[in-house]
């Protein structure tokens, strides 16, 4: 009876087994999508079981600090507004931490009373012992001042180990200077991106011209002139690239501000202002020279006026690339494109001026100066000598003598690092674009004679 029982038992699973099998092949197949996407929603949800049961000891990947901030839009008025008193907020706080001239005096007279002995000469110097007395005694805004780094930066060869007392006080005194005219820059930085433009720099400078008294004189007539003057030396050197904006770090780090800022001194000998750009005289002769070339008196410089630049022997091919390659407006140059003229052919040892004259140069625009250029410009020269009675040097010895000089990377191409290394630059332009300059390097040997026999004559009488 159990033998009978369990093989009617083993036929109903077997039946079951084959139904199952035949409505399996009835109903309709899924397609591989499905199953793709069945094993993916499977696979997730195994995957969030078995993570959920485990615990991260590591959470910062869930606080990612934020690294980018959008500028306000313009039409963002609030925004704007917001984002410029917390900027101003900001620089003034950063101004309160700066020594006032209270808090410079009390650090000399601090400096003064631990110097230490013996005194070099009229210096006095301090040790590092009371260096660090001073410190302490001196306030919380000048700790930064008093460390071991700064002590050995200013530390040389006195036998004792001293630093000089005035020295160290011109250093902090240099600082001060640096982080006020940093705050004060900033504050003209309307984008509050570390730069200036034109415009901000055209209101710091205008801004300027009141505590500057060697420019006392200036008629307020003169003012936007002379602005672009300045302004203009900053953005032909800072800005070799034109995108018409200079970080604020740069303008920090050259001596263009040392310059204007020296106009403060109100005994400043003539011989300094000459020398200097942003001086009134300086200003006065270089829009003089403007005013006295635009003969028609239309406010512009066409090419026939500007060939009476100088000496008047510019050649008339390097005038035409001027024309060319510089902004003019219906043909004719206006003040600011002077300017970068006029920087450009008195600062020619300067590599922003021979970047500014090599790309006049390059007339093929192919990055080098071959003999084709040179010859090219260099037949002006040997035209202009006929024209006044000389005989023409040949082109192959003024050619071998620039390579000479230059001694470019590749014998046959000068390029603009290659002028640049050289210290050669001003010389070679020089001789391919003006005839007076060339006249003078040809002529080198007799005027060095010249002014030896001058000095001789000086030095008997």
């Amino acid at each position: 009876c159990r033998a009978r029982g369990a093989a009617a038992a083993g036929d109903m699973d077997w039946k079951r087994s084959l139904r199952g099998r035949l409505a399996a092949r009835r109903a309709p197949k899924r397609s591989e999508q499905e199953l793709k996407d069945e094993e993916m929603e499977l696979f997730t949800k195994y995957y969030m079981e078995w993570k959920g049961g485990r615990k991260s000891g590591n959470t910062s990947y869930t606080n990612i600090p934020r690294f980018y901030y959008r500028l306000p839009a313009e039409d963002e008025v609030l925004l704007q507004k917001l984002r410029e008193e917390s900027r101003a907020v900001f620089l003034q706080r950063k101004s309160r931490e700066l020594l006032d001239n209270e808090e410079l005096q009390n650090l000399w007279f601090l400096l003064d009373k631990h110097q230490t002995s013996p005194m070099i000469g009229e210096e006095a110097m301090i040790n590092y012992e009371n260096f660090l007395k001073v410190g302490e005694k001196a306030g919380p805004k000048c700790k930064q001042f008093f460390t071991a780094k700064i002590f050995a930066k200013l530390l040389h060869n006195d036998p004792y180990g001293r630093i000089s007392i005035m020295q160290f006080f011109n250093y902090v005194m240099r600082k001060v200077w640096l982080h006020q005219t940093r705050i004060g820059l900033s504050l003209y930085d309307v984008a509050g991106q570390g730069y200036l433009r034109e415009s901000d720099l055209e209101n710091y400078i205008l801004e300027l011209i009141p505590t500057l008294p060697q420019l006392d004189g200036l008629e307020k007539s003169f003012y936007s002139f002379y602005v672009c003057t300045a302004v203009r030396k900053f953005f032909f050197f800072l800005d070799p690239l034109r995108t018409g904006k200079i970080k604020i770090q740069d303008i920090l780090a050259c001596s263009f501000l040392d310059d204007l800022l020296e106009l403060r001194d109100e005994e400043l000998s003539k011989e300094s202002q000459e020398t200097n750009w942003f001086s009134a005289p300086s200003a006065l002769r270089v829009y003089g020279q403007y005013l006295n070339l635009d003969k028609d008196h239309n406010g512009m410089l066409s090419k026939e006026e500007l060939s009476r630049y100088g000496t008047g022997t510019l050649t008339n091919i390097f005038l035409d690339r001027v024309f060319q390659e510089c902004l003019t407006y219906d043909g004719e140059m206006d003040y600011k494109t002077y300017l970068d003229f006029v920087l450009a052919l008195e600062n020619r040892k300067e590599p922003a001026a021979l970047q500014y004259i090599f790309k006049l140069l390059d007339i093929e625009n192919k990055g080098y100066l071959n003999v084709f250029s040179l010859n090219y410009f260099f037949r002006a020269i040997q035209e202009q000598m006929k024209i006044h009675g000389q005989e023409p040097v040949s082109f192959q010895d003024v050619k071998d003598e620039i390579f000479d000089m230059v001694k470019p990377k590749d014998p046959y191409k000068i390029s603009l690092q290659d002028l640049i290394n050289s210290s050669q630059g001003d010389t070679v332009t020089s001789i391919l674009i003006d005839l007076n300059g060339f006249w003078t390097y040809e002529n080198r040997e007799v005027l060095v004679a010249s002014d030896n026999d001058n000095t001789a004559d000086v030095d008997d009488t």
